[in-house]
């Protein structure tokens, strides 16, 4: 996210489900060429998995692991009108997420252009707090800022106070990260902004945006539990506080602003004309730009005002600060978005939606979701989601489209959230931590962890389906 969130909102009354399944899926599961394919997508994953090792971005495998996979349907298929329909239906999926998303990381660039990061980052780090409140402050301000900002960036921008403060305290940035990684997580869970996961289920109309609230609760607990645990080990003392002074640039404040009308623009939008949330996200996006166009135009305006201000207090460092001022460029943001996350996500959507073409979803969904029963396909989900990315997983959910309860598709929302968590590798969150913190938070010292984590996760899951019983959201266990 940026990620993530990291890359909001609701589905209303009106809203068709983007995800739900409007073509015949082909009966190729036993043939040669939907084998062929099932291979070539765990190869793609395969390599994936390495990208670190093999330093290739992890779109590369994906973009061509969908162009081969549906290269096999189209030889499988003897219906082109009806592959060209099944094809036009995911790739519909993945623009309606991909513009949303440009949308969301253009506003977020836009803020850490503006310094809005770095000025959060710089009142942290000259307050000289304790290791314990340090500890406590990354993880709570991680839970609250998640749910806008996505689970990947508030990691980040969190992992960087704590490597700033705590110097050469190797013991206490691992714990403060594997604690920041767990919170941002579980916050990220009950936002449609938080996470990737979280915005698919919202477009596909099987959450509304206030109900995702119901998630808070099972979410605090998540993050609250192993950070309890943790805090019985966080070393005595303080580190010694550092002085770093930053100046927010011009229209911090209000780009801020722009994103929460942005916001509201969505989901109002969304709810009460019925339009799809992208809808309000690429008006947001016309926000930006005649904001940017107005900085542009007040600009020498401006900073002949600053230069007067300056000159008369005789401020060199001011001076010598507005000579470098650059007018604000809207494109510069979209520029910087996460784009290989875009693609890796177009190559995800595309090998899901191929593989549930050629009939493989379905099978899969009979043995999680009628064999296993709900809850325990839930809670499955979530441990596959350690291991393999959520984003494919949740998609493939949102393509079987099983007929589970309310209350199941909003704990099957919860585990693929924060079941990540579980590992270092299992989230966006955890594996942008180990190369920030490279040395200190490492797989292994989150993997000592696990059962402190794990508690977390049941906790939240039990708590959950104690909520939708008195609720009365689930239908069948």
């Amino acid at each position: 996210m940026l990620r993530k969130l990291s890359m909001l909102l609701a589905t209303g009354l009106f809203a068709t489900p983007v995800f739900a399944n409007e073509v015949q899926n082909l009966d190729a599961t036993n043939t040669l060429w939907g084998y062929l394919a099932v291979f070539v997508f765990v190869i793609a994953y395969l390599v994936v998995v390495g990208e670190e090792k093999l330093q290739l971005r992890k779109s590369k495998p994906m973009l061509i692991g969908a162009g081969l996979i549906w290269l096999l349907v189209g030889i499988v298929s003897t219906d082109a009108v009806a592959t060209k329909e099944a094809f036009s239906v995911n790739f519909l999926d993945f623009t309606e997420l991909m513009l949303f998303l440009l949308v969301a990381m253009t506003y977020i660039n836009a803020m850490e252009e503006r310094r809005t990061f770095d000025a959060l980052r710089a009142w942290m780090v000259k307050k000289g707090f304790s290791y314990r409140t340090l500890f406590w402050l990354t993880g709570v301000m991680s839970f609250f800022i998640s749910p806008v900002a996505d689970n990947l960036t508030t990691a980040l921008l969190m992992c960087a106070v704590v490597l700033k403060v705590a110097e050469g305290q190797g013991k206490f940035i691992a714990i403060a990260c594997i604690n920041i990684v767990v919170a941002s997580n579980a916050g990220g869970a009950f936002s449609p902004f938080g996470d990737i996961t979280t915005l698919m289920v919202w477009q596909a109309g099987r959450v509304e945006f206030l109900e995702f609230f119901d998630l808070f609760l099972p979410s605090v607990l998540n993050f609250g539990v192993p950070a309890l645990i943790m805090n019985f080990f966080i070393p005595a003392g303080k580190p010694a506080a550092v002085t770093e002074t930053v100046v927010l640039k011009r229209g911090a404040r209000r780009i801020i602003a722009l994103f929460l009308l942005t916001i509201v623009t969505a989901v109002l939008g969304h709810q009460f004309l019925g339009l799809p949330p992208v809808f309000g996200m690429m008006v947001g996006l016309g926000y930006l730009q005649f904001f940017g166009y107005f900085l542009r135009m007040t600009l020498p305006k401006s900073l002949d005002k600053k230069r007067k201000r300056a000159e008369a207090k005789h401020d060199e460092e001011a001076l010598k600060y507005l000579g470098g001022v650059v007018p604000f460029d809207v494109f510069s943001p979209v520029a910087k978005a996460e784009w290989d996350t875009l693609l890796f996500f177009y190559g995800v959507v595309m090998c899901v939606g191929g593989l549930g073409y050629l009939g493989y979803l379905q099978l899969v969904s009979v043995v999680l979701f009628e064999d296993l029963g709900a809850t325990w396909a839930a809670v499955g989900i979530g441990i596959i989601s350690a291991v393999v990315d959520n984003i494919p997983v949740m998609f493939a959910v949102l393509e079987m489209n099983p007929a589970i309860s309310h209350g199941h598709w909003l704990l099957v929302t919860l585990t693929a959230g924060v079941g990540g968590s579980l590992l270092s590798v299992g989230s966006a969150a955890g594996v942008a931590l180990m190369g920030a913190a490279r040395g200190h938070y490492t797989f292994m010292s989150h993997l000592r962890w696990l059962p402190a984590i794990a508690l977390g996760y049941v906790a939240s899951i039990l708590c959950h389906l104690w909520l939708g019983t008195l609720l009365g959201v689930f239908e069948r266990f």
